[in-house]
């Protein structure tokens, strides 16, 4: 329990007050004793990084910036056999390399494997490092090891149900989430998203959202327009619920598939009415393509 109370108050618990330098000789021993000065090309990335992407930019200005003062923070390493195995520094670990530097300071502590991921994304989520999806993927992947959305909101600060909004962020297509990761869309787009169950219609969304610069609040407003369930339950009548001729049910199922938009009879073989619904002037455009569309 004592490491899980460490993980929690993040790097600051592993890393003592007056820190002692140690011959890099000495890193060997593998107990957090300090900072040592370790060979960069000792030291394996974290497998268990939240962080998916790093601004090349970024590491080229952190390693002038390293160039010319040095390594201000040490990074936090693991004993991983012969070898480290970063827990908490990768940009500076990175930047040091591009930097040409052939030791970093460092702090070798006694961090079980299992705990990887949980104290990397305690000090990613502390420096604000994380874009949202990196950030879901992580809780996702410290739920699917066991913890509950309550117990992660408190190793890394935040109420159950950020964690929760984080978590469905993962609903969404890759492509949704690149967007996010990118910043062209909000967390709170990405909500509004979220209300349109139907792919295509989310898609759509989407774009116009982006093209347009819609703001958060008008997304809301059109994804309660355009959701809802593609299926309408049958009316009842006098003589009990209303049941299509099987033949003219498939044809629904079919242009419902087609359009992907909701689509109704009413009458019967011989005679009747057509009904397909649409949601604004860009999705009238989509299913009327798709109708005109040739063989």
């Amino acid at each position: 329990m004592a490491r899980r109370n460490a993980l929690g108050r993040g790097l600051g618990a592993l890393i003592p007050e007056e820190p002692t330098a140690q011959p890099a000789a000495d890193a060997d021993a593998g107990a957090a004793r300090g900072v040592q000065e370790i060979p960069v090309e000792r030291i394996d990335p974290n497998p268990e990084q939240p962080r998916r992407t790093f601004d090349e930019a970024e590491i080229t200005r952190l390693a002038a910036s390293i160039r010319r003062h040095g390594v201000l923070q040490p990074v936090v390493v693991r004993s991983a056999g012969d070898r480290y195995e970063l827990v908490v520094g990768e940009r500076r670990w990175r930047a040091s390399r591009a930097a040409g530097l052939e030791a970093i300071p460092a702090v070798v502590a006694d961090v079980a494997a299992a705990d990887r991921l949980e104290l990397a994304l305690v000090e990613n989520v502390q420096r604000r490092d994380l874009n949202p999806i990196e950030l879901a993927l992580a809780f996702r992947a410290l739920a699917d090891a066991g913890s509950t959305q309550e117990q992660i909101g408190q190793r890394v600060g935040m109420d159950r149900s950020s964690i929760a909004n984080h978590l469905r962020l993962l609903e969404l297509a890759r492509e949704l989430q690149q967007d996010v990761e990118a910043g062209r869309l909000s967390v709170g787009h990405a909500k509004a998203l979220l209300q349109v169950p139907n792919p295509e219609r989310r898609r759509h969304l989407r774009d116009r959202i982006v093209s347009q610069g819609v703001s958060v609040r008008e997304a809301e407003r059109l994804a309660r327009q355009v959701a809802g369930p593609l299926r309408r339950p049958a009316r009842a009548g006098r003589g009990g619920s209303e049941r299509l001729d099987p033949n003219l049910q498939r044809v629904i199922d079919l242009l419902r598939e087609r359009l992907k938009t909701r689509v109704r009879i009413h009458g019967g073989a011989e005679r009747g009415r057509l009904e397909i619904e649409y949601f604004g002037a860009e999705d009238l455009d989509r299913i009327t393509d798709l109708l005109l569309e040739g063989p």
